[in-house]
């Protein structure tokens, strides 16, 4: 496909996912039903219920593509797809429990294992994220739509940090020391964390841990990169999708793209007995 038509796509997968925010609300409102995956993954019937209203709705937009979405069986059918829709239902399920509306719906699309389309949406404010690769990426809140564009910040040690609140790493503090941040934000959701970036009010994310898969970062990458920011592992590497094992077993830096490498090369010391292939 070409950057245009994948483009031309944008408006019908925001308007699917803006469907999906009803589904969230009305679950908002009510007692929990949770189920632990393990010790520290809950998923909600709010995850389940948005995880099938997308999945339904992408099939029958899309019968030729792949799926690939976290609360859905992966039967590797879409390894024989170019075009992998790559869903998250709710991005920050505790902070759906806690209810302090730091959480998102997030849709992307990944062609020849690359992330090119995203969409991120809070539903309890109502702001949208949307970007596509090559092209740009916007804003949409009642007030309407403005295109977005990451900072200037080309030094680490003045860069605003935004950080996790319910999935802090120890490893984080040092790689703050090494890069010299003094400024930080937190906020839940991977997406909103780099939507944060790609508008200018943050300028870096550090994720120095295995836990993230394909769904966490296919939609925050295309709306970063849309937006002139940069999305790899710790190690600079890029990121790949439509790979048997979805685990992003060696984290994740998303920055503004100013001095990406820079940051990568500080980090290193401290990453340095850690193995980037293998869960750490």
């Amino acid at each position: 496909m070409t950057t245009q038509s994948i483009a031309d796509l944008l408006p019908h997968i925001e308007a699917i996912v803006r469907r999906a925010g009803p589904i969230v609300r009305t679950f908002h409102d009510q007692s929990d039903d949770i189920v632990w995956k393990d010790a520290d993954d809950p998923v909600t019937a709010a995850d389940r219920a948005v995880n099938h209203f997308l999945v339904t709705e992408l099939r029958r937009a899309f019968p030729v593509d792949g799926i690939l979405a976290e609360e859905s069986k992966d039967d590797l059918a879409r390894l024989q797809h170019e075009r992998v829709w790559c869903i998250d239902p709710l991005d920050g399920t505790k902070e759906f429990i806690a209810r302090n509306g730091e959480f998102s719906i997030m849709v992307g699309l990944a062609v020849a294992g690359e992330a090119v389309l995203g969409v991120v949406y809070q539903p309890i404010v109502d702001l949208m994220y949307s970007g596509v690769r090559g092209v740009g990426a916007w804003m949409i809140t009642p007030a309407g739509r403005q295109p977005l564009q990451v900072s200037d910040i080309a030094d680490p040690a003045a860069m605003r940090l935004v950080v996790s609140r319910s999935h802090r790493n120890p490893i984080t503090d040092a790689l703050k020391t090494a890069l010299g941040l003094t400024q930080e934000r937190i906020s839940g959701s991977v997406g909103l964390k780099c939507g944060l970036i790609a508008r200018g009010e943050a300028d870096l994310y550090l994720h120095p841990a295995p836990g993230l898969k394909e769904w966490d970062t296919c939609a925050p990458e295309a709306i970063l990169t849309g937006a002139g920011g940069r999305l790899t592992d710790c190690w600079g590497r890029p990121l790949r999708y439509n790979r048997p094992d979805v685990a992003r077993h060696s984290g994740l830096v998303a920055s503004n793209g100013r001095c990406h490498d820079r940051i990568i090369a500080q980090m290193a010391p401290v990453l340095a007995d850690l193995d980037p292939d293998r869960a750490w």
